[in-house]
């Protein structure tokens, strides 16, 4: 995945410039961002902190890691249903 040119510390800073009353236009043209990209931060990231971004941050990892380890067990268990359905 491509990685951004802003950190999640300058995107909230972006969006609250969008909230003290700049036009969005104006925002988009002077960091040189489309406005979809605008819009799906706004979605994203819209009334949070920086501290509610790392642990949004921190969760994700944690949820990427759980997932991870359950894929793995579920082999384990697959491979053990294979072995025990074989006649010896």
């Amino acid at each position: 995945m491509k990685k951004s040119r802003f950190t999640e510390e300058q995107i909230v800073g972006i969006l609250r410039e969008s909230e003290a009353g700049v036009n969005n236009k104006e925002i988009c043209r002077k960091y040189g961002i489309s406005d979809g990209t605008f819009y799906k931060w706004r979605a994203k990231y819209g009334g949070m902190q920086v501290s509610d971004i790392k642990k949004m941050k921190g969760l994700e990892e944690e949820n990427a890691t759980l997932k991870r380890i359950l894929g793995q067990k579920e082999l384990e268990i697959t491979a053990m249903k294979a072995v025990l359905e074989k006649k010896w």
